[in-house]
């Protein structure tokens, strides 16, 4: 949907006098996705709105499944329900209405969402967190149709659970293979993550198995700490191939399970297939994502830059410095939040000010991490301090680093679903 300069001017005003303009009892704000980034907003608005808000939740899985900390299901660390949360507390203790559908579309003129069931629901702020969705043929040979076979298992959900079953089922001495994805994805260190789990969980059952890692990138998060874990744990199964050695030009053949690196044919025995990136659908649907596929914000709030009456958040936003991570989209809700309920009450706004840490498990007790803080600055939210584990630290700070990372994990579920 375009948007004129008379448009944009006219609902710039229409913001700014928001709270004594708005003709229902309540502003009420639509919040599209339940995961770091939307479930957080809708809590903080309506818990902090103290029912000055009307705020509705649009998601269609009953249970979110975080695809943070999948991976140590993949590694046998944790149980696939652990990773399920449910919405109830966000309804009965903070009196957030859920509409349990998928939105299917933005009327950004009439300010209404449209649910795949076909409800219509009006809104004076829109909060759009729809995570992520792939560039169709970024693997040449692989679509969404083949996730059965080679699964992408990078939204969490049932696509772990196979993930983990084709590892499981891999052949006595069986080769695995995990095609990267390219820059900028979610979570930068996920894909390494996973690996280091697969190769846990083989060293277990399936010792003389291999792992083949195609990555088109030159470099990655954490690089060097992975590659000194996996010389420690796991000698001589994982092998990487990038750019240099044509992991920049693969295609995969699901129904031979074949991968082709650069005109030579691998026969694997099951591989995941990480592709290219962009903003969840519905972003694009609404006009808010730019060429690159993202949706472009405003450093400092997460409005977004092609319409002011909507904020954007987690992975789905381009927005600088910050990588695309749970941590990082809780950090950011909490950030707009404060910002809409401000615009759409007058109560006080704070200065933006955002963090992120990204925990990865190696292996048993041989946790790393690394992390930021961040400011905005009138392009971007801008690094300001930075942080990440060192190689060699002693056994004792990596356990206390994997042990931290528990406490996140109970910590920001909490947060997001109160």
């Amino acid at each position: 949907m375009s948007w004129s300069r008379r448009a944009f001017l006219g609902a710039t005003a229409a913001i700014v006098a928001a709270p004594a303009t708005i003709g229902q009892a309540r502003p009420r704000v639509v919040v599209i996705g339940g995961g770091a980034g939307g479930a957080t907003a809708a809590r903080y608005l309506a818990r902090d709105g103290k029912g000055a808000l009307d705020v509705t939740l649009v998601e269609p899985n009953a249970t979110y499944h975080t695809c943070f900390f999948s991976n140590l299901y993949v590694g046998g660390f944790r149980d696939y329900d652990s990773l399920g949360h449910g919405y109830e507390r966000l309804v009965s203790a903070h009196g957030v209405r859920l509409v349990a559908d998928r939105a299917a579309g933005v009327d950004r003129d009439a300010r209404v969402v449209a649910t795949a069931g076909g409800e219509k629901l009006p809104y004076d702020h829109l909060v759009v967190s729809p995570g992520i969705d792939f560039v169709e043929g970024s693997v040449p040979g692989w679509s969404l149709a083949d996730a059965e076979a080679m699964p992408h298992a990078y939204k969490g959900g049932e696509q772990v659970r196979l993930l983990r079953a084709k590892v499981e089922a891999l052949p006595e001495g069986g080769v695995f293979a995990m095609v990267a994805p390219p820059n900028p994805y979610r979570c930068p260190p996920g894909p390494y993550e996973r690996i280091s789990m697969i190769a846990h969980l083989l060293k277990q059952r399936n010792p003389t198995a291999k792992i083949l890692l195609i990555d088109p990138k030159d470099k990655y998060s954490k690089q060097a700490l992975f590659e000194e874990g996996w010389q420690k744990h796991y000698p001589g199964m994982i092998t990487r191939i990038g750019p240099d050695f044509g992991g920049a030009n693969v295609e995969v053949r699901p129904a031979a399970m074949e991968v082709v690196v650069d005109g030579q044919v691998e026969k694997v025995d099951a591989a995941t297939i990480i592709p290219a990136q962009r903003a969840g659908d519905i972003a694009a649907m609404a006009g808010l994502t730019n060429d690159a596929g993202w949706a472009p914000i405003d450093p400092g709030n997460m409005r977004s830059r092609m319409d002011p009456a909507i904020t954007v958040l987690g992975d789905a936003a381009q927005q600088g410095d910050m990588p695309k991570s749970a941590f990082a989209a809780n950090s950011q809700a909490k950030v707009a939040a404060n910002a809409i309920r401000g615009e759409l009450t007058g109560s006080r706004v704070f200065p933006a000010k955002y963090s992120n840490t990204c925990w990865s498990l190696i292996a048993t007790e041989d946790g790393v991490k690394v992390g930021a803080a961040y400011e905005p600055t009138p392009e971007k939210i801008a690094s300001v301090d930075s942080f990440i584990s060192q190689t060699g630290e002693d056994a004792r700070l990596r356990k206390a680093t994997f042990e931290e990372s528990l406490g996140w994990y109970a910590g920001i579920t909490a947060d997001m679903f109160g």
